[in-house]
């Protein structure tokens, strides 16, 4: 399904359209899959109520107002040092990636050894997702150890005791989850919540180096920010597509699909699609985005959005009082993934205010 109205439709109905068999092409139904299972992602009520909430709690905005004063800083450090040292950088080598890295991690309160492990993980994880590919095959010998690290950082006494991850054993201390979900909960926040975010970023930012005029408008009124990062997010969806698992026969727009169907939801098409957005292929901060499925949307929508959105402000922020243009200043190259669209490189050159 690509259209808009299909692919809304589905995603919330997860009666007919449902996650626990997997949300990628695997029928976990039928096949066994690679990982134990997400208990947020690939569950379903009512066996997905109960984890949603306790780390939605944990996610929440308010909750997330007390990291915003230091994640402001951090990119305010970032962007200074790099601005010190050079007007020609690339975004996603020098900036996009590496602020999610250097603060996400230390968030959920994970060591600092080792942490070269994460963004192959998640790469490998949504790579998973699509046909096994040499993209999932040329990765794969690797990923046992990378999982084993993975799943080692998830054990509360590697946590610190400050972070996300210590929160998840509280709550399953309080009984609102099963000791043995804290840990896989916090291999969720782990597999989504780094490498979409620097995908993200990336997209917001080059989008921003190819429309100088919007980038221009934002710093003019830096309450756009937001409505900047959703319509990168609507533009170039950092998750370009999932699939879901039929539970019944069900008839869309004439078209008969059986019990037992994977069914796979573009969710970067349903986002341009011209019947819900005018002028869809452009990046216009006059837009209200609002409503794209970029974070998918109903009872699985992206529990870590809120994150990702005060990562985008706090860079932006940074950006916004340094910097008066930028242009891209060189080849840029694409990343390939079985589920994702981002950037390997995006070189440019900027303008100092």
């Amino acid at each position: 399904m690509g259209r808009y109205e299909q692919v809304h439709a589905a995603l919330t109905n997860w009666q007919a359209f449902e996650s626990g068999a997997g949300v990628g092409l695997s029928n976990w139904r039928t096949e066994k899959p690679w990982r134990p299972p997400s208990v947020v992602a690939e569950a379903d009520p009512p066996h997905h109520d109960s984890t949603r909430d306790a780390i939605m709690k944990i996610l929440a905005p308010r909750a997330l107002g007390k990291l915003a004063k230091d994640w402001v800083a951090d990119a305010d450090e970032l962007v200074e040092d790099l601005l010190g040292r050079t007007t020609d950088f690339d975004l996603m080598k020098d900036l996009a990636r590496v602020f999610p890295l250097r603060i996400f991690p230390d968030a959920i309160g994970l060591p600092q050894e080792g942490r070269e492990n994460l963004l192959p993980y998640s790469e490998h994880a949504f790579n998973s997702f699509g046909p096994p590919n040499d993209l999932v095959t040329q990765a794969a010998p690797r990923m046992p150890e990378i999982a084993a690290w993975v799943a080692a950082q998830c054990r509360r006494e590697v946590l610190t005791e400050d972070g996300f991850g210590a929160q998840l054993y509280a709550a399953a201390d309080r009984g609102d989850i099963t000791q043995d979900h804290a840990p896989l909960l916090i291999r969720s926040l782990i597999t989504a919540g780094v490498d979409t975010t620097v995908i993200g970023l990336g997209a917001l930012l080059t989008l921003f180096a190819q429309n100088p005029e919007q980038w221009a408008h934002m710093r003019q009124d830096p309450a756009l920010m937001r409505t900047a990062f959703d319509e990168a997010v609507r533009l170039d969806s950092p998750v370009q597509m999932i699939f879901r698992t039929t539970t019944q026969d069900i008839e869309v727009e004439g078209t008969f699909i059986p019990e037992g169907s994977k069914v796979l939801l573009v969710l970067a098409s349903a986002n341009r699609d011209p019947r819900r957005w005018d002028e869809p292929d452009s990046f216009d901060l006059k837009r209200d985005p609002s409503g794209h499925v970029g974070f998918g949307m109903g009872i699985h929508q992206c529990v870590g959005q809120h994150i990702a959105r005060l990562e985008a402000s706090a860079v932006l922020t940074a950006l916004a009082k340094r910097v008066e243009t930028i242009e891209i200043a060189g080849p840029v190259e694409r990343r390939l993934n079985n589920t994702l669209r981002g950037w390997e490189s995006v070189p440019v050159r900027v303008r100092l205010a």
